[in-house]
């Protein structure tokens, strides 16, 4: 991974009009002492047509079983389970705060939890809707869905990209992609009105920004070996590399390309190459081979390894949070990630000796603000863990399917 050149100006109207937008959100009065005036007819702040805006999160968890096929939706708030879109053979599912994606050899099924979170930054909006099929995207199981407001990216495994209306997908529309021009290596991220790629140049990954058409408006000069992974944070978008991460932001104007490196070499299989975390927040978990994990602290801009015993899964909330990690014994284990000492574990949550199916598919675990989730696909459950209690077990939730793939919306 090599910077020549960190930033390179360009120019959106777009984000202006997204500044005043935001403003306006954060509601706008300033100094000024007179009434807001509304008229019968105006809709709330924050009105979605067709959901129901409520007081706290309303996190689900998507569910599937590959082998029957069988979706299921699970109300973390009213602990109710919902009967959904029935999808076989599916090897991921992936989510972007309120989509599922279940990405089977003949294509991704797009399924709408029905709960997400519109953040203003001074202020969140939380939501409620149905919980809709929306149909089968043609795209395989090696397919990469990202998203953000206003587009919804998905690249195949030959580097096309397409783009689907945001707008229209929530309105419950698969209609109308825009295909990009030009091929790219590994997920097209829309970020600040744009979309960051990385363009195959001669064998090397150059980091390019597109515009919403596709075409290219900046180029940091920016190369990345191997590029695997990626998650937006507050602090801007990472992308993984051999030697380390790419911190990309938008800042005064322009795209800024800063280097995170490991520091030392590292062996490629000890790379991290997928990222987890909380969603929004700054620290991110990843593998370290089999038997460590990584943590990537996106402010600090450092990154330390904790060494764990056999890693089936991992995750943290940040902000001192611990380190999450469920490990071949079946227990969830906890960590000070500063001192990488073990500070709680819980009794074993996997059912059986088996932790991988035969897809390669291993249970995951899911954080959001207060609580951590744990799918035990054998022993047909779900756990959640209050890891602010000494990882506590505060639930469990019994299904009538394996749940083999887990991903939590609402966040």
């Amino acid at each position: 991974m090599t910077v020549r050149r960190n930033v390179t100006p360009w120019a959106s109207a777009a984000l202006v009009l997204t500044a005043l937008l935001a403003t306006s959100c954060a509601g706008g009065k300033g100094n000024d002492s007179r009434p807001e005036v509304r008229t019968s007819s105006a809709a709330p702040h924050g009105y979605v047509e067709g959901a129901r805006e409520t007081a706290e999160q309303q996190s689900r968890l998507l569910l599937n079983d590959p082998g029957s096929g069988g979706s299921r939706v699970l109300d973390l708030v009213t602990g109710e389970v919902h009967e959904t879109a029935s999808v076989k053979g599916a090897v991921r599912l992936g989510t972007d705060g309120r989509f599922g994606y279940l990405h089977a050899s003949g294509g991704t099924r797009v399924l709408d939890s029905g709960a997400w979170m519109v953040d203003h930054g001074d202020h969140v909006h939380y939501y409620s809707a149905a919980i809709r099929d929306m149909g089968e995207l043609p795209a395989g199981g090696r397919a990469q869905v990202r998203s953000d407001a206003a587009v919804t990216a998905v690249t195949d495994e030959g580097g096309r990209t397409v783009l689907y209306d945001r707008t229209r997908l929530e309105r419950g529309r698969l209609a109308s992609p825009r295909t990009l021009p030009g091929t790219y290596t590994g997920a097209v991220v829309p970020y600040e009105e744009h979309l960051l790629a990385f363009a195959d140049q001669g064998g090397t990954a150059e980091l390019v920004v597109l515009d919403r058409e596709g075409e290219r408006v900046a180029a940091p000069d920016v190369e990345c070996e191997e590029p695997r992974g990626d998650a937006v944070t507050r602090r801007g978008v990472i992308l993984g590399c051999a030697d380390g991460a790419l911190l990309v932001r938008a800042q005064n104007g322009a795209f800024a390309a800063e280097e995170i490196p490991y520091g030392k070499a590292v062996p490629a299989r000890e790379r991290a190459t997928s990222f987890r975390q909380r969603p929004g927040s700054d620290t991110l978990t990843a593998p370290a081979g089999d038997e460590a994990v990584w943590v990537l602290e996106v402010t600090e801009r450092a990154w330390t390894r904790v060494d764990t015993g056999p890693v089936v899964a991992a995750n943290t909330a940040g902000e001192g949070s611990p380190l999450l990690v469920l490990e071949t014994d079946g227990s969830l284990h906890g960590y000070d990630i500063a001192t990488g000492k073990r500070t709680a574990r819980t009794e074993p949550l996997l059912t059986g000796g088996k932790r991988t199916g035969a897809d390669g598919s291993a249970p995951v675990v899911e954080v959001d603000r207060s609580r951590a989730y744990v799918n035990d696909p054998e022993g047909k459950r779900v756990f959640e863990i209050d890891y602010n209690d000494g990882l506590r077990l505060a639930r469990s939730f019994d299904l009538d399917i394996k749940p083999v793939l887990m991903v939590e919306t609402g966040r």
